[in-house]
């Protein structure tokens, strides 16, 4: 696994705690944070496993 693949992990784990901590406090804001963390990390894992793919990588 690339670290780009482990940061957008990582990335994606917080923004859903951080969703589901907005939906239990009822801070619309918070949630919408969490939701964009959830998809900028789900985009760099997306790119890891491209780039992996370029260098040969599974």
């Amino acid at each position: 696994m690339s670290e780009d693949q482990d940061k957008g992990t990582i990335k994606d784990v917080k923004g859903s705690a951080k969703e589901t901590v907005g939906k239990a406090t009822g801070d619309r804001e918070v949630e919408q944070s969490g939701q964009a963390d959830q998809a900028e990390g789900k985009l760099q894992k997306g790119m890891g496993k491209i780039k992996d793919a370029f260098r040969g990588k599974k």
